[in-house]
């Protein structure tokens, strides 16, 4: 079965999971762990994505987050890629690191946010890597710390949350670990694992008694929320995609746009292949990738292969570009 697209619309709340391959550690070190946070900042600097809550855990990494105007894929290709890299080279090892792609779950923020909080600070609470809040206050790989003021994490967003418990801080902190001791002996939550309808809706037999009552509401594994909310998200999917295919009828192929870069840039199509550190070259190569990734749904090798160059090198070209440079091409007249 060939793999869903991506969701992503900006300004909404991602549960992110990240696993190794096979479940094996992704961290064998607090090098590794340092590593990965410090990537994780840069990666939210770059993109405008603002991270809620998180913990490392030895083969998985949970993250609430909510995306900026760029997409969360890209975030998330900066950080995985960069860490995996300096992983295999720090450990002397080849070949994958994580577990296929990321699993990322768009989530309806009023009902969810709260738990999906509560859920990933305690990750090492049902793993049995502490038993006390005393020692979840000073465990220094998760957000939790950064909450109740143990640890300072400048680039958590740590007043959103704690505004949703009260407005004075010494308040909001008591009644958010009162929060997480009242869920200290929740399980498992499979409800938050995404699945909107089917989980909110109670369970697949819940959901049959809505189908039998032809209460026939749309459920997308990749959401969770209720049916009005993934409906919601779908039709604003479904609208980016549309907008993809417009921009293709209207003629905007590789050569077109190759051919307008360089008009702007006043460069020839040979220029491009050329190496070195030319700005105008390296512009025009943004604005391709830009527009072929984030707005023609291309795959980044096939990116790569058009302009002749590593993937590793269009990932450093997007690194250095702010996302939807790429504008400038479109905003001309139609081809």
């Amino acid at each position: 079965m060939p793999r869903q697209r991506r969701l992503d619309i900006p300004g909404v709340l991602h549960h992110v999971i990240t696993r190794g391959i096979e479940r094996r550690n992704i961290f064998f070190d607090d090098q590794d762990r340092i590593d990965f946070l410090e990537r994780l900042e840069i990666a939210l600097e770059k993109t405008g994505c603002r991270c809620y809550a998180w913990v490392l855990m030895p083969n998985h990494v949970h993250l609430l987050i909510r995306t900026g105007k760029t997409p969360l894929s890209v975030a998330m290709r900066r950080l995985l890629t960069g860490y995996a890299v300096g992983f295999n080279h720090r450990h002397h090892r080849h070949g994958y690191l994580f577990q296929n792609r990321y699993k990322s779950i768009l989530c309806q923020e009023d009902a969810y946010f709260m738990e999906l909080l509560r859920y990933i600070h305690l990750n090492p609470v049902r793993a049995k890597l502490l038993k006390t809040m005393e020692e979840l206050d000073h465990y220094p790989w998760s957000g939790h710390g950064a909450l109740v003021g143990t640890r300072k994490v400048q680039w958590q967003d740590r007043g959103e949350v704690l505004n949703q418990f009260g407005k004075r801080e010494s308040d909001s902190i008591a009644l958010y670990r009162q929060f997480l001791k009242d869920g200290w002996a929740m399980g498992r939550r499979e409800d938050l694992m995404g699945g909107g309808l089917y989980r909110s809706a109670g369970g697949w037999q819940a959901l049959q008694a809505m189908r039998r009552d032809k209460d026939y509401q749309r459920g997308d594994e990749r959401i969770l929320g209720d049916g009005n909310f993934v409906n919601e998200v779908l039709k604003a999917s479904e609208e980016a995609l549309v907008e993809t295919e417009r921009l293709c009828r209207d003629g905007w192929t590789w050569e077109k746009l190759v051919q307008r870069a360089c008009e702007i840039k006043q460069l020839s199509p040979q220029d491009l292949q050329r190496k070195g550190r030319n700005n105008a070259i390296s512009q025009a190569k943004a604005m391709l990738t830009d527009v072929c990734l984030h707005r023609l749904g291309m795959k980044q090798k096939d990116v790569a292969e058009k302009l002749r160059i590593s993937q590793g090198a269009l990932s450093q070209i997007q690194r250095a570009n702010t996302h939807g440079i790429g504008d400038i091409l479109l905003s001309k007249d139609r081809p």
